[in-house]
């Protein structure tokens, strides 16, 4: 049976400031536009979402890749993970250090390896027997994250303090169905401003960060990261599905119940095994777009939506 191909991104839930608001919505724009390029060709959705992921990556308004934020070390720890529905395989990285494309590395880690993730120096050590460029650290870091890092060590604020709220830059993912009907799924992050060394969120956990199942959806997850993990939210998204909700109603209940058991706050993409999207968040702003048919929609305030007719 012929689907019909769908792909949604999102630049992250938080407190996107209003001189970030349009570079925020065009990135995503573009991503979307990419990734679809690939699917409506009759490309795989595991290619439209590393491609998708990867043109968030290379953007510096997002907060992974090129536009990642430093450690209380002044370093920059990247995570990413990337999962294939059909057969549950999965590919993730963490802790890792001078790679501008962390979702392609996890894709090399699926299909290269007989294992699911790969972290800390030895990642970085298999990246270089697999010819994986290396970037220096200072073309990751954008002169707001260094300005940002100089703060915190100025007054000496822990990131404890702003860790649960909505001021910390976020994550990038996405996730897409192709017209074979199979699903993928894939997020990517440049970490929090001036967290431990060794900190990682729920990004390249699987159910944390990204899960994707030919017989459910797929689903992308943005926000506080120990609370996404400590409530498997990709997971639980689906599971709602399993049960019958509609991806929104399903999406928004993940939500409620992450906020009601440990107070904390995010956003996620996610689509169905038939097409169905939805893009939700509990945080004043996400970025996020959607491609289907010849159309474009795409939003960042809560209950806000616009659409574009896409080239053909």
């Amino acid at each position: 049976m012929v689907r019909k191909p769908v792909i949604v991104v999102h630049g992250g839930a938080w407190a996107i400031p209003d001189d970030l608001a349009e570079s925020s919505k065009i990135g995503v724009k573009n991503a979307a536009k990419c990734g679809f390029s690939i699917l409506a060709s009759g490309g795989s959705s595991m290619q439209a979402v590393e491609s998708a992921v990867r043109m968030l990556e290379d953007n510096p308004v997002f907060d992974a890749g090129h536009g990642a934020v430093l450690n209380a070390n002044g370093d920059v720890e990247l995570d990413a993970i990337i999962m294939d529905g059909k057969n549950l395989a999965v590919g993730a990285v963490s802790c890792i250090k001078n790679i501008a494309n962390p979702v392609m590395f996890a894709r090399t880690v699926m299909e290269k390896t007989p294992h699911s993730m790969l972290t800390g120096a030895g990642a970085n050590t298999f990246a270089e027997r697999m010819n994986i460029d290396k970037v220096p650290t200072d073309e990751l870091v954008t002169e707001n994250a260094t300005k940002e890092w100089e703060k915190y060590q100025l007054y000496k604020q822990s990131v404890t303090s702003l860790f649960n709220t909505e001021k910390m830059h976020d994550t990038v993912g996405a996730v897409a169905i192709d017209s074979e009907g199979n699903l993928s799924c894939g997020t990517s992050t440049g970490g929090i401003t001036n967290k431990m060394v060794g900190r990682v969120g729920d990004s390249p956990i699987v159910g944390s960060g990204a899960y994707a199942d030919n017989f459910c959806g797929a689903v992308s997850t943005t926000g506080h990261g120990e609370s996404i993990m400590k409530v498997t939210l990709a997971r639980l998204v689906l599971f709602n599905m399993q049960r019958g909700e509609t991806p929104q109603n399903a999406a928004d209940h993940a939500l409620e119940y992450m906020k009601n058991r440990v107070h904390g706050s995010g956003g996620l993409i996610v689509v169905s095994k038939s097409g169905e999207w939805a893009a939700r968040f509990s945080t004043k702003r996400m970025a996020w777009a959607s491609a289907e048919n010849n159309l474009l929609t795409y939003g960042l305030n809560p209950g806000e939506t616009f659409q574009e007719t896409l080239d053909p």
